[in-house]
């Protein structure tokens, strides 16, 4: 086994645990708080790093364990998960109305990603947004590849009809 070191192998991690917080939380704030949570147990368990077959499964495995806590307490005390922030990537586009319509294409699909079944979201976050592999991904959510598949499959499909309602019927 390799030596694993938090500043060479579990730092880097952290844009990857940010946004894999941020599609399950949909909040900045509490991305933030769990990527710092997370951080914190894998450290914790600096112990137990050699064995461990893959620190960033075993480190995005955490993450979304406290994230689902997190969103479990507020709902459980009637919070509500709105104000949400969007990043919205600069389109480099010269007119302005075909960079507003981008905009608000972008918009539409992460709304519809957000609001997509969590397990659902998880998984296409992790395969088409942060490129992990069927295998990556099963061992992160402790299912089989083939749930991994079918998760992506629905959320694809999913996405795809409801985008193509809101462009045929502007909704």
């Amino acid at each position: 086994m390799r030596n694993i070191s938090f500043r060479n192998d579990i730092l880097p991690l952290k844009n990857v645990l940010y946004r894999l917080a941020l599609r399950i939380t949909q909040s900045h704030e509490d991305a933030q708080d769990v990527v710092q949570d997370t951080l914190i147990k894998v450290w914790d368990k600096r112990d137990e790093w050699q064995n461990i077959l893959s620190i960033e499964a075993y480190s995005l495995r955490i993450c979304r364990n406290i994230a689902l806590d997190k969103i479990r307490k507020a709902s459980a005390s009637d919070e509500t998960l709105d104000g949400k922030e969007y990043v919205i990537a600069a389109d480099n586009s010269s007119n302005p109305h075909d960079s507003m319509l981008g905009k608000e294409r972008m918009e539409h699909i992460r709304r519809i990603v957000g609001s997509l079944p969590e397990k659902q979201r998880t998984c296409f976050q992790l395969r088409d947004i942060e490129g992990k592999s069927y295998k990556e991904i099963a061992s992160i959510l402790d299912v089989s590849e083939e749930q991994v598949k079918v998760n992506i499959f629905r959320a694809r499909q999913t996405i795809k009809s409801k985008y193509q309602e809101i462009d045929n019927y502007g909704l």
